[in-house]
């Protein structure tokens, strides 16, 4: 029995079993192993000897992803259900946890489409899904709870705005205008002057010691 103790224990030390967090019983034969979790402090070791399920539900890991945020949480405002969708406008799919009625997959949370249908109290919308090498046209029909227009064109339709503004002001003017965008130039040249800035020779501060 002592041998075959001290060959289990040559066998731990090779497959670098022995450690704080492990420990064997005293029976030779089969050695059984228990985590003391008092030890178990860090994230790394709680991965060691921790897994989390293998489940892939409909909504498997998605604590996180649908929880409302910081004092939006009670009954959805009135001022959701009074917004005009209309077809063609792009839409943010946000997911609201409190409304479970036309929830988007996961897969689609945070995602941008556009509307093909309306109905009273949802929406169609359309959104390119990559799968292998290709995109595929979604059409996912959600409660207008889960979407929200999109802002990813209001830049673009400020500066249409602005360039005719400019453009038909320097009409009036007779003036020609360039309406492109001008990348950031660099710094224009300019002379300095030494007439009371004599040029400096720049040194390292000698070392020294204080004690």
């Amino acid at each position: 029995a002592r041998h075959k103790l001290e060959q289990t224990r040559i066998r731990l030390s090779r497959h670098n079993c022995k450690g704080p967090h492990l420990s064997h019983s005293a029976s030779p034969e089969h050695p059984k192993f228990e985590v003391n979790l008092a030890t178990v402090d860090t994230a790394n070791d709680q991965a060691r000897y921790f897994k989390m399920p293998h489940s892939f539900g409909y909504r498997a890991r998605t604590r996180h992803m649908f929880k409302r945020g910081f004092k939006e949480s009670g009954p959805t405002k009135l001022s959701t259900f009074l917004v005009n969708y209309h077809v063609g406008d792009i839409v943010d799919i946000k997911a609201n946890a409190s409304q479970q009625k036309g929830m988007p997959h996961k897969y689609y949370h945070g995602r941008t489409g556009i509307v093909y249908n309306v109905t009273p109290s949802a929406v169609g919308v359309i959104v390119y899904k990559v799968v292998g090498n290709r995109y595929i046209e979604k059409r996912v029909n959600l409660r207008v709870e889960h979407v929200r227009h999109s802002k990813c064109r209001q830049e673009f339709l400020d500066r249409v705005k602005s360039n005719h503004d400019a453009h038909a002001a320097a009409k009036e003017k007779g003036e020609r205008i360039n309406l492109r965008r001008v990348p950031v130039l660099p710094r224009e040249s300019r002379t300095v002057s030494v007439a009371q800035n004599a040029p400096q020779t720049m040194v390292p501060v000698p070392y020294e010691t204080t004690i």
